[in-house]
């Protein structure tokens, strides 16, 4: 059996180190390149892009890919119909690695909204003047380049290339993050809001939890709804189970 995981997230590489040295399964993990440095997963990996729907349907179809594993971050929506498509059109077997979002406790102060654009519009909204931390990646950030009321404390794991706020500052660092040091962190910069893609997991979430005990309002961009027909699984063990079981 040949799998095919996208991959990127830490569940992709959990999945991987699963199924890597199984008898009579080949496991090619695939990376999109954009983040420097990236942590890789244990077994064959490939880096970049496939060309949009039609190279990804080229390469399943040269490498006899069996099944293909969407463990993209729940943010990557276009890579995720990509998947769709190509698997429909090849016929292969589709599953999809999904964590589940973070769901509001009590004490939290979440305002929702679709995306970034609007994530920047509420940021600009906000009483202030006041620093803005914004934890949403390194892409889309001019969105936030007109707002000259506030100051922006930026985490990003690469450096950004598109146009900043006229205040800001930019930290860049890696998760798994800690409340304590996101404690000190937003302490420091005496930040009045947290904006974040609900993006699940534990990784990142001690900036939840710092954002509750300081009351702090958090805009919480949702994710974009995955493709219709896709049987998905919340751990690397169920995506096991069901590649065992011949689900998919």
């Amino acid at each position: 059996m040949r799998v095919l995981i996208l991959g990127g997230t830490a569940e992709a590489r959990a999945l991987a180190d699963a199924l890597h040295g199984r008898d009579g399964c080949r496991v090619i993990s695939s990376l999109a390149g954009r983040i420097s440095r990236p942590t890789l997963p244990r077994g064959e990996v490939r880096v970049g892009g496939f060309g949009g729907v039609d190279g990804l349907v080229g390469y399943l179809r040269a490498a006899a890919v069996d099944v293909l594993v969407d463990a993209t971050h729940p943010f990557a929506a276009i890579m995720s119909e990509h998947a769709a498509q190509a698997a429909a059109v090849t016929g292969t077997r589709l599953l999809a690695l999904r964590r589940p979002g973070w769901s509001a406790r009590t004490g939290d102060r979440w305002l929702h909204v679709p995306d970034i654009t609007q994530a920047a519009r509420a940021a600009a909204g906000l009483p202030g003047p006041g620093c803005v931390f914004v934890t949403t990646g390194r892409r889309g950030l001019d969105a936030y380049a007109d707002d000259s009321r506030h100051g922006y404390l930026i985490r990003t794991v690469d450096p950004p290339t598109e146009a900043l706020p006229a205040r800001h500052t930019v930290v860049l660092d890696r998760g798994p993050y800690t409340v304590e040091g996101e404690t000190a962190l937003m302490t420091e910069h005496g930040v009045i809001a947290l904006v974040t893609k609900n993006s699940g997991g534990p990784l990142t979430a001690a900036k939840l939890t710092v954002a509750r005990h300081l009351s702090i309002p958090v805009i919480m961009i949702d994710p974009p709804v995955p493709p219709a027909g896709v049987r998905w699984a919340a751990t690397a063990a169920e995506i096991v189970s069901l590649l065992d079981n011949g689900a998919g």
